[in-house]
């Protein structure tokens, strides 16, 4: 053999040694990790989690890339056949590369089209390659090769073109069954030839998008109906072909959209729970903590689709109502309002995209905020609009700010008392609109606290019902007001501010503190004297936690929000526990709270609830701030808990001037829900209708009906507003007791101690509760 042949030879096999060299180093990870066999024998697309009620039906899911995965017969044949035709039409005889359609590329520079198999773009999704020079397309040609040839050997044709549909996106929608679903309404196995074809060839690039582009996009329906006919399998025949594409471009579009769905801002809140959740628990098949967004989890929680509409309903017949009342209202402040609080406009400026999409393009501060005073055409929530509560008008920026922070906001949760399932949770009255969740917003809770308060009572100092709590003079801080006595039944019925106090000066702050804290209260609790009347801002989930004593015989139960999680194949990962109780009180001192909190419903602050023909027995407690810039009503039956508030976003606007309190704000969203939740006999409630009163009460007279109804009505006729006085009265030195007189109890009663005297500051934040 001549020198020079050898050498060419010697070249020759160098090159194809370093070509196998340059694989098996990629194939080792050179140019970056590579899948493992395993993870190619089962791979995992990034699927949406799936959030699910107590009664089955789907409320959402979490994502980043939204995909629900199919299986091939559950895609129509039409789909496939658009997809070998356009993409790949050796697709069945090649084994991941194909060399024809690859020698092509060389010969041609590419200028007859790409050369990449469906195998070959399933490699690319996989490793989620794309883009870059040309360099580094390149080395990830190589990867896809390697990935492509694994993915023949590990796999039959069909659970190739299976996993493709399932991986392939269609702008921002992922998979096959979201794509037909967004743009045909239908699941995919039900496409005709003419949608699968537009679906197909949105693949080429989103140019071919139907909504935003249907010229472009018919004209590339017509190339893929076009090939399904020239193609060697003759998909279709050259006169069907005619006829379909003949046909006007047609979809039946609807986004898929979050903002609606079933208890979004439960959904929200919720989240995060379960991103912590995903920190503490591995997933068997990556050794790493799972993905909320990418694992395809299924999560059941304790919410129930029918009582949470329920819930959404009451919202929507009442808010409307008193958002009219409080537009009144405002109109007749004016601009007197919002003097002196441009700093509240200022700030809520820097959270709206006007403001972010301005700063991204570099312009001054200064420069911004005068835009937010020039009047511009937009969309505003109201009520009065469309069926979606939006309306089109003409203001500035500034002014709508200001309009929205004036919408009345609420929040309303409902929860069984023995179990902590939480059946019912409203953030807000429009999710699209208002993100902010109020359920887990910490508002000042006003005489929602109380029930609480009267409970130590009886427990501490032995009162009763017909604890007579007196009236007269009351001086905190040097201020004195006057309000009216009565029986401890008629103090809570009609939510006497004076008899709060009585009540904290006998019990003591530090113990009214820790009982909050016992009762499962987290939130900081002011140690002064005003505690009584509902200073301290908490959750309404916290309030809910500390009422299930009353319908739970004296048991405290924490909320439960889910029951279980599986993986995307329906095996169980994780079982969340029951909730524990923990008794707090005993069964009898239960029942004398309950009969007394019947009372304000049947005779007191919350008796308009009546109208609502609930056929279980309530028992509740209404809350307002003062200015009535919060309304309250927290309210239980024997087998049901429910919380409602309603108020403003910011607590310096007022509702409106009356003395209806919570019972008018919030009471009507809770006898609504209450209402329709016992009218459904396909829910589990209206077999326990009454309180069930301890063997050993049944025989005490105060607790008879007609006996506790003269007690409850038992107060002074001193006609005193209870409302008197400012905030301050209310806050400051809890003050000496030496002038306090014994508290009459119709019968024999422990006699109270005589409470310490402390000394702490005022707080001038602090709004006085009713």
């Amino acid at each position: 053999m001549k020198k020079s042949v050898r050498i060419l030879w010697i070249i020759f096999g160098s090159g194809i040694a370093f070509v196998l060299l340059i694989f098996l180093l990629a194939n080792f990870g050179l140019f970056g990790k590579m899948p493992s066999v395993q993870q190619l024998e089962n791979p995992e697309a990034d699927l949406a989690s799936e959030i699910y009620s107590a009664d089955g039906k789907l409320m959402g899911k979490y994502y980043s890339e939204n995909r629900s995965e199919v299986k091939y017969n559950e895609i129509s044949p039409n789909v496939v056949n658009a997809l070998i035709a356009t993409e790949d039409e050796r697709f069945y005889e090649h084994s991941g590369i194909d060399v024809q359609a690859l020698g092509r590329v060389i010969f041609t520079a590419g200028t007859q089209g790409g050369g990449s198999t469906l195998t070959q773009q399933l490699a690319k999704m996989i490793l989620g390659q794309g883009g870059g020079n040309k360099l580094s397309r390149a080395t990830e040609k190589i990867k896809e090769w390697i990935v492509a040839v694994k993915l023949e050997k590990n796999f039959t044709k069909e659970e190739i073109i299976t996993l493709y549909l399932n991986r392939a996106p269609w702008g921002n929608v992922y998979g096959i069954r979201n794509a037909s679903r967004t743009y045909f309404q239908k699941e995919p196995k039900n496409l005709k030839i003419e949608e699968a074809a537009v679906l197909i060839g949105m693949l080429k690039g989103f140019i071919y998008e139907p909504i935003r582009h249907p010229k472009s996009s018919r004209i590339r329906r017509d190339v893929v109906i076009n090939q399904m006919c020239v193609t060697k399998h003759h998909f279709i025949t050259a006169e069907e072909a005619e006829r379909l594409k003949s046909k006007p471009l047609i979809t039946n579009y609807k986004k898929i959209d979050e903002n609606v769905g079933i208890a979004p801002y439960f959904r929200s809140v919720l989240a995060g729970l379960l991103r912590d959740w995903c920190k503490s628990n591995v997933n068997p098949k990556t050794d790493e903590p799972y993905n909320l967004y990418r694992d395809g989890l299924k999560i059941y929680t304790t919410i129930d689709s029918r009582m949470q509409a329920y819930a959404e309903n009451a919202v929507e017949a009442h808010m409307p109502d008193i958002q009219k009342k409080l537009n009144y209202s405002l109109k007749l402040k004016g601009d007197k309002l919002w003097k002196g609080r441009d700093n509240i406009i200022r700030a809520a400026m820097k959270y709206t995209e006007r403001w972010k999409t301005m700063q991204e393009e570099g312009i001054d501060s200064a420069d911004i905020v005068k835009t937010f005073h020039v009047p511009v055409k937009m969309k505003i929530f109201s009520w009065s609009g469309d069926k979606n509560h939006e309306k089109d008008t003409f203001m500035t920026p500034y002014d709508s700010i200001k309009y929205h922070k004036q919408i009345l906001q609420t929040s309303f949760t409902a929860m069984d008392p023995r179990t902590g399932e939480v059946k019912a949770w409203v953030g807000g009255i429009n999710y699209k609109w208002f993100k902010y969740d109020h359920v887990t917003a910490s508002r000042q809770v006003g005489s929602t606290i109380k029930p609480l308060l009267y409970t130590l009572a009886v427990t501490d100092a032995g009162y009763g019902p017909d604890t007579y709590i007196p009236g007269g003079p009351l001086t905190l801080s040097g201020k004195t007001i006057s309000s009216k006595g009565g029986s401890m039944a008629y103090c809570l019925a009609n939510s006497l501010n004076g008899a709060a106090w009585r009540l904290i000066a006998t019990v003591g702050v530090k113990r009214m503190v820790d009982f909050g804290k016992q009762c499962g209260i987290t939130a900081k609790l002011p140690p002064y004297p005003s505690i009584a009347l509902g200073a301290a801002e908490i959750p309404m989930l916290q309030m809910l936690q500390a009422y299930t004593m009353f319908p739970n015989k004296g048991y405290n139960t924490p909320p439960v929000y889910v029951t279980r999680i599986e993986d995307k194949d329906g095996n169980l990962i994780y079982e969340f526990p029951l909730s524990q109780s923990k008794e707090l009180i005993s069964e009898s001192e239960t029942y004398t709270m309950v009969k007394m909190m019947q009372g304000v419903i049947k005779f007191g602050t919350a008796r308009r609830l009546n109208a609502y023909n609930i056929p279980a027995e309530i028992g509740g407690k209404t809350g307002t701030t003062n200015g009535n810039t919060d309304g309250w009503f927290i309210g239980y039956t024997p087998e049901l808990l429910a919380g409602t508030w309603v108020g403003c976003e910011d607590p310096f606007i007022p509702i409106y001037s009356n003395n209806s309190g919570g019972a008018e704000m919030a009471g009507p969203n809770w006898g609504s829900f209450m209402s329709q939740v016992y009218r459904d006999k396909r829910l589990p409630y209206g077999e326990v209708l009454q309180f069930e009163q301890p063997a050993e009460m049944k025989n005490d007279p105060i607790y008879a009906e007609s006996n506790f109804e003269n007690i409850v009505k038992s107060g002074d006729s001193l006609n005193i507003d209870e409302n008197n006085g400012s905030a301050d009265d209310f806050m400051g030195d809890e003050i000496e007791n030496t002038d306090r007189k014994p508290l009459d109890s119709g019968k024999q009663k422990p006699k109270p101690a005589t409470p310490k005297a402390t000394t702490s500051s005022s707080q001038s934040d602090y709004r006085r509760k009713r």
